[in-house]
């Protein structure tokens, strides 16, 4: 069976500013810059790059009131998505801080210029969008991603087989999110997701994160992030981007992540 996904993860990444992280900062000025290379890019327990190393690259306005818009690009490999070379994301939403409570709403959209899935299945794109309700606690962040486009990611019968007709709108993935400073330079993240493709059960996916980030101060940091997916019934185990002769690999086995961040 030919598989085939597209994900993102603007903000489930270590690579992704989080909206909530940004309304906290103490900023001089509403807009900001962020700049990270990676050992490779790791998005919702999946290696978008194919182990190779990551350039990413973010701009966001973030208003006092809790308003914010902004844009995050990631290189990817064609292996993993036929003919893609770049993650293009585009976010807006609004943030609301209650003492230790907050909640908001985020709209994404994701966009790989060029890359399509084989001819033989209609040439589907991977272009999809989210739409994000999230709540917090402390340092407990629970958010839901809903896929509001016709597809999640390319998934649809022509790229999937099955019955003609059945696409994946309505698709969710469930984020939990624990992030706690050990000291004034140390942080310790952890992460759980669950993504359920609607009408495509079979490659539904889970997936864990954990990851230390030190701050080294004047805006830059690094992080060590460990990773790993893994399904019910090991469908992705031998992934490839559907194109004849493309290479086989494992994407969501379990791997570390480096990484070196600047924030403007």
């Amino acid at each position: 069976m030919r598989k085939i996904l597209g994900v993102a993860s603007l903000i489930m990444s270590t690579c992704v500013v989080h909206a909530e992280q940004l309304n906290e900062q103490e900023q001089i000025s509403p807009y900001s810059a962020n700049v990270t290379f990676a050992s490779q890019y790791i998005s919702r327990g999946f290696q978008q790059t194919w182990g190779k190393p990551a350039l990413q690259i973010g701009l966001d306005y973030a208003n006092p009131n809790g308003l914010f818009i902004g844009t995050w690009a990631s290189n990817v490999s064609s292996n993993y998505l036929r003919d893609a070379s770049v993650e293009w994301d585009f976010y807006a939403g609004y943030i609301k801080t209650f003492d230790k409570f907050s909640a908001g709403m985020t709209v994404f959209y994701y966009y790989y210029p060029g890359a399509e899935s084989t001819p033989e299945t209609g040439s589907t794109s991977y272009n999809y969008g989210e739409i994000v309700p999230q709540i917090g606690y402390g340092p407990f962040t629970l958010k839901y991603f809903i896929t509001y486009t016709p597809d999640y990611a390319g998934y649809n019968s022509n790229t999937m087989g099955g019955l003609t007709g059945k696409r994946s709108r309505g698709s969710s993935y469930l984020d939990l999110n624990f992030t706690q400073p050990i000291n004034e330079s140390w942080t310790f993240g952890a992460h759980y997701g669950y993504e359920r493709i609607k009408n495509f059960s079979e490659s539904n996916f889970q997936d864990v994160k954990a990851e230390l980030i030190k701050d080294l101060g004047d805006g830059w940091s690094t992080g060590l992030a460990y990773t790993k997916a893994w399904d019910k019934n090991s469908y992705y185990k031998k992934y490839s981007n559907g194109e004849t002769g493309a290479p086989i690999s494992n994407p969501i086995d379990s791997t570390f992540t480096v990484s070196v961040k600047k924030v403007f």
